[in-house]
């Protein structure tokens, strides 16, 4: 049995974010893994980051991260980014000197220091565009930031990203692929 720490960014409950959320939350606890699911709008997180001391809600995220084995993050992506809820988060709950530190070389240079080497990471993102746009003009933007810019500085390298494209635009087929893919994905962690 893992324990999976679960971000959930959508404003929506009819959102395609919900059915992924709902899924896989299903799926896994079907698997016998225990999923705590943090739900940004509805706890009504502040993103906001402005140099304050951790606030009560983001020390008890960590917590609760402490004790998980894996964390997923679930949301949209917007302008090339998940929602400002979702990076608000990232900002304030993976932030240092908990989530890693720095190791000075020389002058202004130095490397991260992650310190959640222990924890995996499953990333599941929707976009609005096709994947031609996304990994050609865009280069994949979102996700070598999610996982070079997040994850591996906070020393998790075990990542899986699920990307699921056009999702405004497919077919209801296409959409019930996608969540087979998501109960895949709970289906096999590990």
């Amino acid at each position: 049995m893992k324990k999976v720490f679960l971000v959930y960014g959508h404003y929506d409950d009819a959102s395609f974010n919900f059915a992924i959320k709902n899924t896989f939350i299903e799926t896994a606890m079907k698997n016998g893994h225990e999923v705590d699911c943090v739900d940004l709008y509805k706890e009504k997180f502040d993103p906001v980051y402005a140099g304050e001391e951790p606030t009560q809600d983001v020390l008890n995220h960590r917590a609760r991260i402490e004790k998980c084995d894996i964390i997923a993050l679930i949301a949209p992506i917007w302008n090339f980014r998940m929602p400002a809820i979702v990076e608000g988060w990232i900002d304030k709950v993976l932030a240092p000197p908990w989530a890693f530190s720095f190791k000075k070389l020389v002058g202004n240079y130095g490397y991260p220091l992650g310190k959640l080497k222990d924890k995996k990471a499953i990333i599941f993102c929707t976009y609005g565009s096709p994947r031609l746009a996304i990994t050609t003009f865009f280069l994949n933007l979102p996700i070598r930031r999610l996982k070079r810019g997040v994850f591996h500085i906070c020393g998790i390298r075990k990542i899986k990203y699920r990307r699921y494209f056009a999702v405004p635009f497919v077919t209801e087929n296409q959409r019930k692929n996608y969540l087979e893919d998501v109960k895949k994905t709970a289906g096999n962690i590990k």
